[in-house]
């Protein structure tokens, strides 16, 4: 994985927060795997087609999806993630896929992303590529990024 690839995708999903949120965020220290990705009680999975194929999946816990879709909705106070709520969470990956596209082109990268896919509930994705998981810490909570993509 190209290193500028990676903090381009970063720096999208960091710049959707303090942006269009108003968080501060702080990246937290990144880590490498094969296999298994870590997840979270909610993922926004994002594929990613073009000059680099692969997976963004940004995950995080369902009290930060519900701070998410609060911040969305103008302040107001979610309970309960129902259907307006998860198609918040699908929005704000439509947010992190434009977002990406945007900065990968400041690195000469041209790329497609799939529409988001939610998945609810604890469970784990597997992967046969490598991936970077970079945590950005928030007031909101932790979100954590996903990364598995190569060059074409």
């Amino acid at each position: 994985m190209n290193v500028k690839h990676v903090n381009a995708i970063c720096r999208a999903t960091k710049e959707i927060l303090t942006n269009h949120f108003g968080l501060a965020v702080t990246p937290m220290a990144p880590s490498a795997g094969t296999g298994t990705v870590p997840s979270n009680e909610i993922a926004v999975v994002l594929g990613v087609k073009g000059e680099l194929t692969g997976q963004i999946v940004c995950s995080f816990s369902s009290g930060t999806a519900k701070k998410i879709v609060s911040v969305m909705m103008g302040g107001m106070e979610i309970e309960k993630l129902d259907e307006m709520g998860l198609s918040a969470v699908q929005e704000f990956g439509n947010w992190v896929a434009g977002t990406t596209a945007t900065e990968l082109s400041k690195e000469s990268c041209v790329i497609d992303v799939t529409p988001p896919i939610i998945n609810e509930g604890e469970s784990r994705f597997h992967s046969a590529n490598p991936f970077v998981t970079v945590p950005l810490e928030s007031n909101i909570g932790l979100i954590d990024v996903h990364i598995s993509v190569k060059e074409e």
